[in-house]
């Protein structure tokens, strides 16, 4: 079945369409809401809530905002860093392993294999410096543009219209 009326299917509460989209991107979107999270039985949990909020949701999607991917992706990105800042997520983590610590300390400094989730290492790999950096912090890592802008030290401004110039070629990479 075409994408198009998949989703369509989807808008109007059809189950075996909810059934067939969790499928088609349930991987995708548990791998970018567990570089968020970084716990498989939260990643896990928030990813079938983005679902159900999707489903909830489905009504406000439109094809014309953008692709029904991108409207899921942000959905689970929202919902994972609505989660990291929970009170109930920040007192799971008061009392972590060494083993969390040390994945952070590695994977801070690039992109690595857990932020391949959704195979677009590739893509962000052939990007200029300043995409690959603001890509990382607003996509992988989960920040906001405030705390991009902070972290690389630039105008939120400069975070916004680079975010958007890098995601415009990231996206003519991914389309040829």
């Amino acid at each position: 079945m075409q994408l198009e009326a998949l989703v369509e299917k989807f808008k109007q509460k059809d189950e075996k369409a909810f059934e067939s989209l969790y499928n088609m991107y349930r991987e995708s979107m548990q791998g970018v809401i567990f570089n968020i999270v970084r716990d498989n039985d939260i990643a896990e949990e928030v990813m079938q809530d983005v679902f159900i909020k999707a489903w909830h949701n489905a009504s406000n999607y439109s094809a014309e905002k953008g692709r029904f991917f991108t409207w899921i992706l942000n959905i689970a990105r929202n919902a994972a860093i609505d989660k990291t800042r929970s009170k109930a997520f920040k007192k799971t983590k008061q009392n972590l392993n060494s083993d969390f610590f040390v994945d952070i300390l590695e994977t801070s400094e690039s992109l690595d294999n857990s932020t391949d989730a959704i195979g677009i290492k590739k893509f962000v790999s052939k990007l200029a410096e300043k995409c690959k950096a603001v890509i990382e912090l607003l996509y992988f890592k989960g920040y906001t543009q405030v705390e991009a802008s902070e972290e690389l030290n630039m105008p939120i401004g400069t975070i916004k219209t680079r975010n958007r110039n890098c995601i415009s070629e990231l996206r003519k990479l991914v389309l040829n």
